[in-house]
């Protein structure tokens, strides 16, 4: 990604007050379609499309695809309908054409494609629109070379030079039966190395790692790495031939899974940028926000019903935070590890019994060892007659195994049920700790005051 000085922005920016369109033409001929997009992001909107303007076709195409969503709809939103059809949709491949027609209203979408002038395309990007977004199908491309199991060597060649005419990239070769059912992948070291062959059949490879139309797009991520693939082909039920998705698409939507996942565990309730306005940002901070209050008045209403306690005893009231803060601590780390086994596939659901039982085994082991630290602390602060210093450390040690426990049975249980788990790293966790770290704390505490007073 090229680096930006204050200098070369404000070169541009003047170049664009000016209207100097010969200098833009020449700056933006010398910038790769990723780096124009950066740019953007630091020009306001009449700037933006004013260099917009001047890219051609191709270029235009590729500057958006780099965009962010938002600062995307805001071009486009300048565009007619035919415009984005034949000025930027029929110079992307079918995936991401889908991408754009996607982020559309459905009556702009009905618009656009009736402006598509090729009729294939159109029909390849409406079947393709069908497919859930978050499956292998809605990520998928059409754009491949493809060819049958019984043709000879020359005429494979002849028909790879036909269709990678329209082709941007080629990672793999396809070889189909008749009925387009999926049999091998073709490599191109083959052509040189078996040139008289008689059939492609003969020298495929077998059984390619492939995946259906409505295979999850987190379990492709983990096909991509686990087989260090560029491309991978798609079929559907009856194992035909229907598309490619290649890495780059992937590394993609992980990336905005990986954002998605950090925003649900930093409390955020909606996908949201560093430039969205305060209102789309107070919206998706607020829900969290009021939980955490609510959790932080049902926390007061327990510590009010225990209020007699503390006339009895006023140190219990030091050590509230180190219960709470523990509890919290503990439950985001068990749910963290969970959640980080499900993403990469080394744990899943039917494991779960036996990480649970790792959990509660690595609870006590931590439980103990917290528990022992305070107990001795408070034996030199308090004295070891004190109710409190027994009252805080048997609370420690159970307040840490139910957040060890509790932290490993969330996250599996939102995966069973096909909740993203991530929601499970964030408040959720902190919040139920420290209103059931003040239930174990107080009832611990009642009780050894009720049965030996404030000294035992």
């Amino acid at each position: 990604m090229k680096e930006y000085t204050p200098e070369y922005l404000e070169h541009i920016t003047g170049v664009i007050d000016n209207r100097d369109e010969d200098t833009a033409r020449t700056e933006l001929s010398k910038l790769h379609p990723a780096d124009i997009a950066e740019l953007y992001r630091d020009l306001d909107l009449e700037q933006a499309e004013f260099l917009f303007r001047l890219l051609d076709a191709d270029q235009a195409a590729d500057v958006l695809m780099e965009l962010d969503e938002d600062d995307r709809h805001k071009l486009l939103s300048a565009m007619s309908s035919e415009d984005i059809a034949k000025q930027v949709i029929d110079h992307l491949d079918t995936d991401d054409a889908v991408d754009i027609i996607q982020e559309l209203d459905e009556e702009d979408r009905d618009e656009i494609l009736s402006h598509i002038d090729d009729v294939e395309q159109a029909g390849d990007i409406i079947d393709l629109l069908k497919y859930d977004e978050d499956t292998a199908g809605g990520l998928m491309g059409t754009e491949m070379i493809v060819v049958n199991e019984n043709w000879s060597m020359p005429q494979c060649v002849q028909e790879m030079r036909k269709q990678a005419e329209d082709l941007d990239d080629i990672y793999y070769v396809y070889v189909v039966d008749n009925d387009y059912r999926l049999r091998g992948v073709f490599p191109l070291k083959k052509m040189i190395t078996h040139p008289s062959v008689s059939k492609i059949k003969h020298v495929m490879e077998l059984d390619p790692v492939s995946v259906k139309t409505d295979t999850p797009v987190d379990e492709l991520t983990l096909d991509f790495e686990k087989y260090d693939l560029v491309a991978m082909p798609v079929v559907d039920s009856i194992g035909r031939l229907v598309g490619q998705i290649t890495v780059d698409d992937v590394m993609d939507e992980a990336r905005e899974q990986s954002e998605r996942d950090y925003q649900l565990a930093s409390g955020l309730s909606g996908d949201i940028e560093s430039n969205d306005t305060m209102f789309h940002q107070t919206k998706a901070r607020l829900p969290w926000l009021l939980i955490g209050m609510l959790g932080g008045i049902g926390n007061s209403l327990i510590l009010g019903h225990f209020e007699s306690g503390f006339a009895l005893n006023p140190a219990m009231a030091l050590f509230i935070p180190l219960i709470g803060g523990t509890g919290g601590n503990v439950g985001i780390q068990s749910s963290a590890i969970i959640v980080q086994g499900l993403a990469n596939g080394s744990l899943d659901i039917k494991s779960s019994t036996k990480q649970l039982f790792k959990e509660l085994g690595v609870g006590l082991l931590n439980a103990c060892i917290i528990s022992l630290l305070v107990l001795v602390y408070n034996i030199f602060a308090l004295g070891p007659a004190q109710v409190t210093t027994v009252a805080v450390s048997l609370s420690l040690f159970a307040v840490v195994v139910f957040a060890s426990i509790f932290g490993t049975f969330v996250p599996l249980t939102l995966e069973r049920f096909k909740i993203d788990p991530a929601l499970a790293t964030g408040p959720f966790i902190s919040i139920t700790n420290d209103i059931i770290g003040m239930v174990i704390y107080m009832s611990i505490s009642s009780a050894l005051i009720a049965a030996f007073g404030t000294s035992i």
